[in-house]
């Protein structure tokens, strides 16, 4: 009781002081206030109307603890405690970029004047001109320096949606050229602010930002520079601009040494050790490296079963890697993952890449059974692009009328610009169409291809014009390219080979962004069948040369894994007649359902090979529980996209470790197929980085890191998009939605 006594009287006082002077706060606050009504009535000081008192209150306690004034005029906040020797610093030495100095009777207090506010001489009196009366020459004052206006001077343009700073600013009669021409603009800006820092050498104090807040600011900063890595370049904190804009919100500067020191040190440390950490949680992992076709830098990465990524590391390849090479970086990052602990590499389910199928991912499955290695189905798609281009006639004849068509309305001088004219009227522009000699890579023709559809009805009208027919008279080449354009054949074989790429190219970009697995690649090479049969009926052609194709890039690509998986995924089970839930064997044919056995015989010890195949047979006659088989099947509409997609695909394997639990071989084998991914996707870096990469010593060290800290970011936010492909489609942005993207910005409120 006495101690609890004491207690209380040691902080009695402290309360009272700090009541205390909470209410001499508020009086002078009052005091202030009271004065300023004063002024503003014109029975005070000019500042006041210019200076408000503000009351700053305790965080703590909530009592007024100090009063400051604040600028009107551009926000900035000072001490109170001596209202008339803020206004002469702030206001009548020109520290505030928004106070225009009134009027005064003492021309002995009047700041100087800046050059540009001088008004220039009347354009009807010449310096040297003498009067009509036989008086002296005009006043000196009249033959000052080449002048110009205030707002003549160069401005950066103001924020949208901001005010033009310049319509509010005085004109003072036409502007002069200075002799040096507009060159000179630049020189005479510099010199009004040398003139202004000497009149007040202080700076204008910007933003008043609390410690903690300076700090999250710059965390936030370094975490997008970082995440930024390969489009963003470290070396632009150093840029001018963005050092005053920093400066404007009241952040510091960030030193390069920084950025690439300590900061992301400590980043990494924790991406990397975010990375270990869900990988030991998880009993198998897929290896996925993407980016040896191009020959710059691999991309390695850990696929989990609970369906998130991580990244790995990113491998230099500057020329194309022999097979043997691609077999020990890929042994050397499981190594990296697993550790030396004994059984390591059975943790690692298989590999999915972008290159080496028959190669080396075939090697690694041979010597590690329990692997699956798969080729990526974006890379895939893209071959059979190429088997179309030169494989297909339909494509061949195509490309090669093209490029005759597209030479000549570029190289002929005076049809070219009878198109240009064309184009000019019909698409509101003129352009040389794109042509490529080599006409076995679709990758090249598909964008002549396109240039020629963009432009049909200006070649149709070129080749009909008039003044075409003297040209086609004399020209044997001109005249067989009008009676082609003039044949509707052309332009219909025209849109099929241009609608087929398309059609692969989607699918590819389909499968880039759901990411299927390896359950869903028969039925995605089902769905691209019905495709390309819709294709030829829609165009009137003969299904079999591209369904041969189609056919032979299949058996190319195909995985035992495929079917296997097919049959393994709940996802995929069907309700019979009886009501039960059954895997689709009915689908598969017989050579697909000995690659179901073979594969799950591979997979297992010796040992449960034949407890493996009598636990298969059951899974087929009975299947899965109908309400856990309905509830795996359950899907969603994605808002984004708008397609329906499963809403919980971890609950394919997981039903597999749980209420599947009795088929316990044949589980294990489920649990490390279900999962796996048919596309490999990897960090992109722009030819800088990979420069650096491709380095060594302490350079090649910290741009190590950083590709990993940015990718490590973008796959936890699961964002495969690339920042240069979303530039390119907003650029690719219509006029319309051009004009709405520009009202959005002017209607947005100032800051």
């Amino acid at each position: 009781m006495a101690t609890e006594s004491a207690s209380t009287e040691a902080v009695g006082p402290s309360i009272t002081s700090e009541e205390t002077a909470a209410r001499a706060v508020q009086k002078r606050y009052e005091g202030l206030m009271t004065v300023r009504a004063k002024a503003i009535k014109g029975k005070g000081a000019w500042y006041w109307a210019h200076l408000e008192p503000i009351l700053v209150q305790s965080n703590d306690t909530g009592l007024p603890k100090a009063v400051k004034l604040r600028c009107s005029l551009c926000d900035a906040v000072f001490s109170a405690s001596n209202p008339s020797r803020t206004a002469s610093e702030h206001l009548k030495r020109g520290t505030c970029p928004n106070f225009s100095m009134p009027p005064s009777t003492s021309s002995g207090s009047s700041p100087p004047r800046p050059i540009s506010s001088i008004p220039p001489p009347p354009s009807n009196q010449h310096p040297c001109t003498s009067s009509s009366s036989g008086r002296k020459r005009s006043s000196p004052v009249s033959s000052h320096l080449a002048l110009i206006e205030s707002h003549s001077v160069y401005t950066p343009p103001p924020a949208l949606g901001a005010p033009h700073l310049l319509q509010s600013m005085p004109t003072h009669g036409p502007s002069i050229v200075l002799s040096g021409g507009k060159e000179d603009l630049g020189a005479l800006a510099m010199l009004e602010d040398s003139v202004k820092k000497l009149k007040s050498p202080k700076a204008s104090p910007g933003p008043v930002l609390s410690k903690d807040q300076v700090e999250s600011a710059l965390s936030l900063l370094c975490d997008w520079f970082y995440e930024s890595c390969g489009v963003v370049s470290i070396s632009s904190v150093d840029h001018p601009k963005f050092c005053d804009f920093l400066r404007q919100v009241g952040v510091p500067p960030i030193l390069r040494n920084v950025l690439t020191g300590p900061q992301l040190e400590a980043r990494y440390q924790n991406a990397r050790a975010d990375a270990e950490a869900r990988i030991r949680e998880a009993l198998f992992f897929q290896l996925s490296t993407a980016g040896w076709r191009e020959g710059g830098i691999v991309s390695v990465s850990i696929n989990l079963p609970n369906g998130t990524s991580v990244f790995n590391q990113a491998v230099p390849v500057l020329t194309q890697a022999p097979s043997d090479y691609a077999e020990e970086v890929l042994l050397d990052s499981i190594s990296v993952v697993v550790g030396s602990s004994a059984g390591g590499m059975n943790r690692c389910a298989g590999i999915v890449s972008d290159r080496f199928k028959s190669k080396a991912l075939c090697n690694l499955e041979n010597r590690n059974p329990w692997m699956v290695n798969l080729a990526c189905q974006i890379q895939a798609l893209h071959s059979l692009l190429k088997d179309f281009t030169t494989d297909l006639p339909l494509f061949q004849s195509v490309a090669s009328n093209c490029v005759k068509l597209a030479s000549f309305l570029n190289t002929n001088s005076s049809v070219r610009s009878l198109f240009h004219r064309y184009q000019l009227n019909e698409i509101g522009y003129s352009v040389l169409l794109r042509v490529t000699p080599v006409t076995n890579s679709w990758k090249l023709v598909f964008p002549m291809l396109e240039d020629i559809l963009t432009s049909a009805r200006p070649i149709q009208m070129t080749l009909l014009d008039e003044s075409y027919k003297p040209v086609s008279t004399n020209d044997q080449i001109a005249s067989e390219l009008a009676e082609m354009v003039k044949d509707m054949q052309f332009w219909t074989n025209l849109e099929a080979v241009h609608a087929l790429v398309s059609l692969v190219q989607d699918m590819a970009r389909e499968i880039e962004t759901d990411r299927p697995l390896v359950g869903e690649c028969l039925p995605l090479w089902e769905n691209l069948r019905c495709k390309v049969k819709e294709w030829s009926s829609r165009y009137n052609l003969d299904e079999g040369h591209a369904r041969k194709l189609l056919e032979r890039r299949f058996k190319k690509s195909y995985h035992p894994a495929w079917s296997a998986s097919y049959i393994l995924d709940p996802l995929n089970l069907e309700k019979d007649a009886s009501g039960k839930y059954l895997p689709p064997f009915k689908y598969l044919t017989p050579e697909q359902e000995k690659d179901v056995d073979r594969l799950i015989t591979r997979m297992v010890s010796r040992e449960e090979a034949h407890i493996a195949l009598m636990e298969l047979m059951k899974w087929r006659a009975e299947g899965l529980n109908p309400l856990y088989a309905q509830a795996v099947q359950v899907r969603e509409t994605d808002p984004l996209t708008g397609k329906s997609r499963v809403t919980n695909p971890q609950s394919r394997r997981i039903v597999w470790e749980t209420c599947l639990s009795e088929l316990r071989s044949l589980g294990k084998v489920a649990a490390r197929l279900i999962f796996l991914h048919v596309t490999a996707r990897g960090f992109r870096c722009n030819t800088s980085m990979t420069r650096l990469l491709a380095a060594h010593g302490p350079r090649s060290d910290r741009a190590h890191k950083l590709v990993f800290v940015a990718a490590h970011s973008k796959l936890e936010r699961k964002d495969i998009s690339n920042d240069e492909d979303r530039d390119g489609e907003l650029f690719r942005i219509g006029d319309d939605d051009d004009d709405v993207l520009h009202d959005s910005f002017g209607d947005a409120p100032s800051a």
